[in-house]
């Protein structure tokens, strides 16, 4: 059986919980081949992100030339791309090879609030990768920068998808776990919202959840499915794994990727 080839372009998670070592466990759980161009190395574990390593331009450029002189790429995902030179390099590097299948990760800042985009990245971003979208998938912090309004309901959600799809995007896709309530993920195709809504899962804060989430849709987008199947499968892949999350270390839980597993429920 030949599997889907599936690009993460993120950072690596030295605890494993997210970036690059979370998108290919998701891609290999979803029946994909996973390949990876580490834009910058982070020490860091369950209680947050201590130092972050960014790799040269040149050789981000290098990891993404050897992937297609020789196995090529079905979809891919960006993730943690923290300085303008990176950013800038991805975007070209799309663009040379004429990928379509891109779903980007705006990954403005972990979870314990480090900023993870410096400078001027923001309004690179926002003018090299956002246009570049198949798919852009923002929690709400990242959605109210994007689209400089703040998001208080489905309806906020809703207006800010439609400010950012301006920018390019094809496909728009807000999270709305930051809101109370059930789980409600807002996406907007520039013409129909779909809405997609799950259970609140009753765990404390978990990692990685954001580049869980974009991982699956590529891989869902690289085996064919469409947008709105791939959000909806994405969104129970997710809240299945966060319902098998574990705690390893004295801060955030860590996602299940490969369930169901043995918890502490």
């Amino acid at each position: 059986m030949k599997l889907v080839r599936v690009l993460t372009i993120a950072g690596s998670d030295s605890c494993g919980g997210a970036g690059i070592q979370a998108d290919l466990k998701t891609i290999m759980a979803l029946g994909g081949f996973g390949m990876s161009v580490v834009t910058a190395l982070t020490a860091q574990n369950t209680l947050g992100i201590q130092d972050v390593y960014e790799i040269s331009p040149e050789f981000v450029e290098k990891q993404f030339e050897s992937i297609m002189a020789d196995v090529g790429i079905d979809a891919a995902k960006t993730g943690m791309l923290t300085n303008t030179s990176i950013l800038k390099t991805v975007a070209r590097m799309i663009r040379k090879y004429c990928l379509e299948k891109v779903v980007v990760d705006p990954v403005m800042a972990a979870k314990g609030g480090e900023v993870l985009i410096r400078g001027k990245a923001k309004e690179a971003f926002m003018s090299e990768l956002l246009p570049l979208a198949f798919v852009v998938t923002p929690n709400i912090p990242e959605a109210e920068v994007l689209s400089e309004m703040k998001i208080a309901s489905v309806s906020d959600m809703k207006k800010a998808a439609k400010v950012i799809h301006r920018f390019g995007a094809k496909n728009v896709i807000i999270k709305g776990g930051h809101l109370t309530g059930d789980a409600v993920d807002i996406l907007y195709d520039g013409r129909i919202f779909r809405q997609f809504s799950s259970e609140r899962i009753d765990k404390k804060e978990t990692h990685g959840t954001g580049c869980i989430f974009s991982a699956a849709i590529a891989t869902l987008l690289a085996k064919g499915r469409s947008v709105s199947e791939s959000a909806e499968e994405a969104k129970a892949y997710i809240t299945q794994a966060i319902k098998a999350s574990y705690s390893t270390g004295t801060g955030y839980r860590l996602i299940t990727h490969f369930f169901p597993a043995s918890s502490d429920k």
